[in-house]
């Protein structure tokens, strides 16, 4: 089968985005793709000659922040020169302008001498520095909606006055003059040029640049075509072909919400002729998007930031992350079983090339992402590995002259990648403001207390108080992933959140991982999940209840989480421990999340009534604990929901035998 794959273009700048960006042309088109694509090579440069810090995250913030006011509209347009077309207006061009002066001021009035004197900066470094945080929040709420920026907004004037805050709240702090502020968000590598802008400025920009040459090569289309060959006509085909498409583009895309408009532009067709509803289909594509942030070896880019904070090396976070994926695509799959019962979905018939013969052909897809596993376990920086990789994708692409890449189409990659990392860049500094504010004030740890306080007033037991921590822990990044991006959400939990649960004996990667995951299944949670308002607008379904199904596809990863920071038998799922440790918690985990899938499901050998559900769902959260007794007795009560279920059918199949026996 051979088909053609949407265009990708713009979903890559838009797949962190709530607003569209430009697609510009003309002079100014050419002269913003040169920028960019020379945006891109001087990421690249710095990998092998590698410049100062500090003066690289200026360097690389600089252009981002002016190609985002050129290539991305403006929220509001209250000034006259704004412009809502497809061109930069007046406006735009002299806020491009603006940027590039405030960003590049510690550089133009002497490197040295600027750093020199951060604790007692120049009118010029103050006024400097308050417009570029103002600029910053300008371009956040140009790619990424405005409540960001109006959070970014609330911290920065706690940070101010603070005096002001009742002693009572058990926040208040003596405040903050605006030229402490700004030598604490500009002058230094803390805020605006802190450790998230570091991770869009090395990390993710170079993935994306990898993405965009995957893109270009053909092996998007080609994971597409081999996602359809995988599975023949069972009636369960249509669901698997999605969900592992849905794995295979995310690394590409490395987007939830762009894997899942890709995805459902080709497979939906085929979805609705096997008699999915148009609410499940949404669903299943919109989990299976999500599939894109969570699975190795392209990980989302908050997964880059715990690697930082815990001073790894990225394969390091790639184990973390090994056994949760498979779990999370084993709750996808049990569902779709029981869908394709429930719904009794049919098998399609879909002309394609043989598996094997497609494998054989253009397998060579997979050799770049298995060079950057092969290259982090050698030890190389993931920097190298992926700039590896990159090449490794351009040179192999020689093998299909449909998608050679010739000097123009990686002209188009490099333009691609650097615009593809404008929403993240963005999001990364003003987030990097937040953490300013939380660390100058100490707010961080003030608001870590509180979530353990409230435990403590549930209950005296230190196993309670784990567990209402989590709790909360999980609500609060859930909450707080559904007013900003997963990568924003990420930084402020990591520092707000994380210290609640080691203070109380889980361990850092732990605890960090516990918090990605929630941050990334926001983006499925109602009201504001974009990954499945995409799918609603593919199939037509309704949002809410796309939202919904999507929940239940997910329901399993969401529990997950909880099983690596509640004993210390759960760190085996994040590869800590002895290998009979691993594959032991790895079994009893997946026995959960099989019964999770049952209780959503409402399927096994018929329909699951409700006092089987309410026994499997028991069993799956006393199998998550994963300590001795807990297993065993949920093993137990999974057993007795099983024996209800089957009870029940026996029951149901002969009062409709009698009752055929009476008619006739």
């Amino acid at each position: 089968m051979s088909v053609d794959s949407p265009r990708t273009d713009d979903k890559l700048v838009a797949a962190e985005a709530e607003r569209p960006a430009r697609t510009l042309r003309g002079p100014v088109g050419i002269g913003v793709s040169v920028a960019a694509a020379a945006l891109s090579a001087y990421a690249l440069w710095n990998v092998f000659s590698p410049v100062a810090v500090l003066a690289y995250r200026i360097t690389f913030l600089a252009p981002v922040l002016a190609l985002t006011f050129l290539l991305y509209r403006p929220a509001l347009r209250l000034l006259p020169g704004a412009s809502n077309s497809d061109q930069p207006g007046v406006v735009d061009w002299l806020l491009a302008g603006a940027t590039l002066f405030v960003t590049t001021w510690p550089l133009i009035g002497g490197f040295d001498a600027y750093l020199s004197r951060s604790f007692r900066p120049f009118v010029i470094d103050v006024v400097c520095g308050l417009v570029l945080v103002l600029l910053v929040l300008a371009a956040t709420w140009r790619t990424t909606g405005p409540v960001l920026p109006a959070i970014c907004v609330l911290f920065l004037a706690y940070a101010y006055f603070g005096e002001l805050i009742p002693n009572g709240w058990l926040i208040g702090h003596r405040g903050y003059g605006l030229t402490r502020l700004t030598s604490q968000f500009v002058m230094g590598t803390e805020g605006i040029f802190g450790v998230p802008l570091d991770v869009a400025a090395t990390y993710i920009i170079l993935f994306t640049i990898y993405g965009a040459v995957l893109e270009l090569s053909g092996a998007g289309q080609f994971f597409l075509d081999l996602s359809m060959a995988a599975f023949r006509n069972s009636r369960a085909a249509p669901g698997r072909t999605v969900t592992s498409a849905g794995f295979l583009l995310g690394t590409v895309s490395g987007s939830s919400t762009a894997t899942t408009v890709s995805l459902g532009t080709v497979s939906w067709p085929i979805l609705r002729r096997a008699g999915y509803p148009p609410d499940a289909g949404g669903g299943l594509l919109a989990a299976a998007g999500i599939g894109a942030i969570l699975s190795p070896p392209t990980l989302g880019a908050a997964a880059f930031i715990i690697a930082e904070l815990l001073r790894v090396s990225y394969l390091a976070v790639l184990g973390y992350a090994l056994i949760p994926t498979l779990l999370y695509y084993l709750g996808i799959v049990c569902a779709i079983e029981m869908d394709a019962r429930r719904f009794g979905v049919r098998p399609v018939e879909v002309e394609h090339v043989g598996f094997w013969r497609l494998l054989g052909r253009f397998g060579y897809h997979f050799s770049s992402l298995a060079l950057i596993v092969v290259l982090l376990a050698l030890e190389q920086s993931a920097f190298r590995a992926v700039v590896y990789a990159t090449l490794l994708a351009l040179v192999l692409s020689i093998l299909d002259r449909r998608y050679l890449m010739t000097p123009p189409r990686i002209f188009q990659a490099l333009a691609k990648g650097a615009t593809g990392v404008l929403p993240v860049a963005a999001t990364t500094a003003a987030a990097g403001l937040i953490v300013a504010v939380l660390t100058l004030t100490g707010l961080g740890l003030d608001l870590s207390s509180i979530i353990v306080d409230l435990s403590e007033l549930i209950t005296d037991n230190p196993t309670g108080r784990l567990i209402f921590t989590a709790a909360f822990a999980g609500v609060a990044v859930l909450l707080l992933g559904l007013a900003v991006p997963v990568t924003a959400s990420f930084i402020i939990a990591a520092v707000v959140i994380a210290p609640a649960l080691t203070s109380l004996g889980v361990d850092r990667p732990a605890a960090y991982m516990f918090i990605f995951y929630f941050a990334v299944l926001s983006e499925v949670s109602p009201p504001t999940a974009l990954a499945a308002v995409a799918a609603a607008a593919i199939t037509g379904g309704n949002p809410f209840r796309t939202m919904l199904m999507a929940g239940k596809y997910t329901l399993p990863a969401f529990l997950v989480p909880f099983a690596f920071v509640l004993t210390p038998a759960g760190r085996a799922l994040l590869l800590d421990g002895s290998l009979g440790q691993i594959l032991l918690a790895t079994l009893i985990s997946a026995v959960a999340v099989a019964a999770l899938a049952l209780v959503t499901g409402k399927w096994l050998f018929g329909p699951v009534g409700p006092v089987a559900r309410t026994f499997c769902l028991v069993a799956a959260l006393l199998l998550l604990y994963l300590e001795t007794l807990p297993v065993l007795i949920g093993l137990g009560v999974l057993a007795a929901g099983i024996a209800v279920h089957l009870l029940s059918r026996r029951s149901a199949a002969d009062e409709q035998a009698t009752t055929e026996e009476v008619t006739r």
